[in-house]
């Protein structure tokens, strides 16, 4: 904040703006904003800030926007206005720019205005030396910056024109090095800031333009983001409301083809305009301390924004679009998705949706496939790694649909870990990103991710290794049976048990005898839950291969449970602990704990892959629907299995019935009983166990 007076004397003695910038370095990046909406309009002097504030003034009116001249707003609050200002030394000047800009962020947000303040960065006389005027408190108040960017020579002869205020003369060349420095500043300390920037050619964008700037930063917060995303997601599905049971939801750069194209935008921009950048605009954002933020995708939109105009925009990502090879792969199961009523599929992508569209179009598929995405302001949204999980949560919760998400980076990871299903994408090394295998071991070992990988092209090597991340390949008969078969509209609770099995029949028999209690029952219970884990549990889960030091000196393969370290073994108390320690015996790096409430495995849910609840017998599976619930209620997509010695007929259905469209449980019984008995006091499993059969 400052004055808008030109002339700095030459006496004052003044940090350099490097100096100042380094200062401003050690400012928090994330410090607390006002809750007001502030936008800061810069730019050189005579480049048109004055007469912008004014229509402005003028098309928005004052309701929801206040107008505010830097000088104008200190003139208020020191006595004596601009002149005692200007009679200060330059550390009270600066104090009073930090206070004029505080009592703008206050006011706005008290009367829930958006602020739009008219200021300088800096002040450079041909003949001196730059001369900062931007305040710390600048940083941490401003949401949004406008750049007005004026070519040089036309805000030389505007200074030279105007009558109203007395310029001192300056050249093109000097102007056009001042606002370099300023772009140049201003663009780094916004990003450490988490201020959205963008330049406004002022002298050529329609005034509609930069009102439609306005009102977007009024309404737009990462709450308002996600809802237009989720009313897109609702668009997207009228089509087929009702019919829809499976959704396939895909990433789009380097999933279905292998190019990148936000990078093939800029290299064709920068070929138009035959100015090549250092590096990508977007590399060096999301370089940035901005990372891959909600705020890094909103200032992602405003570079295309200042880039080009919408039929600039229109022509560049058709460009673009014809440079895009879509994997054969894709096209082939996308085209047979579409034969199906019952699938449907949906590109979500943190890249440029009109170039997708536009590559849909070609292949025959945009009826079929609708693209979320953004790229421009008009699109309501950006793209995030959280948007995209928020989606498929939405699709399975609010829509009750099965889902399969196919990703190739780490953006895509927590979409990944909330599906049904996932598929790594992996493309040729030269083009795969550089930071997802330490992202997917990480997942893996630590969130719990189940995925498979497909590896295109084929001759690709895979990532990590085929045990962690299994190979599919997307046009195999099983693969694409396993996508377009029908799902049932109830639950289907898969049941494997082993009644007739001769072993079973001679594990079950002291279970059963009425002779057997106490430790040789808990010991018959302990022994059933070993052979459960192995002949079972095991199929259920999968098994992954490890190194093991071979008896010969050297290594071979050993296998255990996949994801042991983050399997859950729970004992439903009390019954369920003898039959759960054995199952801990089999698979010994999985927790185990007890539960009597479902609440009681709150704190450890967290990282699990599979969650093994066991239980002496299931008898109406009411207890089972109980924690059922609760676990799903903290994961909708966790794999589930229940572990028992007998489980009664009628439980399995009143489980289904109680557990709507639940595809990921599996029951696993030493026998399925028809008796509906239900024992108590001397013939209750849990008395015998522990001989206490004396109690109701």
């Amino acid at each position: 904040m400052h004055t808008a007076l030109e002339n700095v004397p030459s006496s004052v003695t003044s940090p350099t703006a490097d100096s100042l910038l380094n200062q401003l370095t050690a400012l928090e990046r994330q410090s607390p904003k006002n809750n007001a909406v502030v936008v800061g309009l810069y730019g050189v002097p005579g480049s048109g800030k004055t007469f912008l504030l004014s229509q402005l003034k003028q098309s928005l009116g004052s309701e929801h926007f206040a107008f505010y001249e830097g000088s104008e707003m200190i003139a208020t609050l020191i006595p004596g206005g601009l002149d005692a200002f200007q009679g200060l030394e330059e550390p009270e000047k600066h104090r009073w720019r930090e206070i004029a800009i505080e009592n703008i962020g206050k006011e706005c947000a008290k009367n829930r205005q958006v602020a739009v303040v008219a200021g300088h960065f800096m002040f450079w006389s041909e003949k001196e030396v730059e001369f900062p005027v931007h305040t710390a408190n600048d940083l941490l108040i401003y949401t949004h910056i406008l750049y007005l960017d004026v070519p040089p020579q036309l805000v030389a002869q505007r200074r030279l024109d105007d009558t109203k205020r007395r310029r001192p003369s300056i050249s093109a060349d000097h102007l056009q090095k001042w606002q370099q420095a300023e772009k140049t500043q201003l663009r780094d300390l916004c990003r450490r800031h988490g201020i959205l920037y963008t330049l406004v050619p002022s002298h050529l964008t329609p005034l509609s333009k930069i009102l439609t700037l306005l009102h977007d930063f009024r309404h737009h917060t990462e709450e308002y983001n996600l809802l237009q995303a989720e009313k897109r997601l609702g668009e997207v599905l009228i089509a087929g409301q009702g019919q829809l049971e499976t959704v396939l939801v895909m990433d789009a750069d380097r999933t279905l083809a292998a190019e990148d194209t936000g990078a093939l935008f800029w290299k064709r921009l920068s070929r138009s305009l035959q100015a090549m950048p250092e590096e990508c605009p977007l590399k060096s954002l999301f370089s940035s301390s901005l990372g891959y933020s909600y705020a890094a995708f909103r200032q992602a939109t405003l570079l295309y924004e200042e880039t080009a105009n919408d039929q600039e925009f229109d022509d560049l990502t058709q460009d673009v679009a014809s440079a895009v090879t879509m994997y054969p792969e894709f096209v082939s199961l996308l085209q047979m998705a579409a034969k199906q009523k019952h699938v449907g599929a949906v590109i979500i992508s943190c890249g440029l949706r009109r170039v997708w569209e536009k590559v849909l179009e070609r292949e025959g598929l945009s009826e079929t496939v609708k693209v979320i995405g953004g790229g421009r302001i008009a699109d309501g949204f950006v793209v995030t790694a959280a948007v995209k999980a928020a989606l498929v949560a939405r699709l399975q919760d609010k829509h009750q649909l099965y889902v399969w998400a196919f990703g190739d980076s780490p953006l895509d990871l927590p979409m990944m870990g909330k599906a049904d299903e996932s598929i790594v994408v992996v493309g040729e090394e030269r083009n795969r990103s550089k930071t997802m295998d330490m992202a997917l071991m990480d997942a893996i070992n630590n969130d719990g991710l189940r995925a498979r990988q497909a590896v295109l092209p084929r001759h690709a090597s895979p990532r990590l290794d085929t045990t962690r991340l299994p190979l599919v390949q997307l046009t195999g008969q099983k693969f694409v049976d396993s996508i377009l078969c029908r799902r049932s509209q109830h639950a289907s609770v898969q049941v494997l048990h082993a009644t007739e099995k001769s072993a079973a029949k001679l594990i079950m028999t002291p279970m059963r005898d009425a002779n057997v209690a106490g430790p040789s029952l808990r010991g018959a219970h302990r022994k059933a839950g070993r052979y459960l884990a192995t002949e079972f549990l095991a199929d259920v889960l999968g098994i992954e291969e490890y190194s093991i030091p071979h008896v010969q000196g050297h290594d071979t393969k050993g296998y255990r449970l996949s994801h042991e370290r983050q399997t859950l073994i729970v004992a439903l108390m009390r019954g369920g602990e003898p039959m759960a320690l054995g199952v801990n015996d089999v698979f010994p790096l999985a927790t185990f704990v007890h539960a009597k409430e479902p609440d009681e495995m709150l704190h450890h849910l967290q990282g699990r892959s599979n969650i093994v609840l066991v239980d002496s017998v299931v008898n109406s599976g009411k207890t089972v629907v109980q924690f059922v619930q609760y676990i799903r209620s903290l994961h909708p997509t966790i794999r589930i299995v229940v572990v028992t010695g007998v489980a009664q007929a009628e439980s399995i259905s009143n489980i289904e019935r109680a557990l709507p469209r639940e595809r990921r449980l599996s029951l696993i019984a030493l026998r399925l009983s028809a008796n509906k008995f239900t024992g108590k006091g001397t013939t209750d499993t849990g008395n015998r166990l522990f001989n206490t059969t004396h109690l109701p």
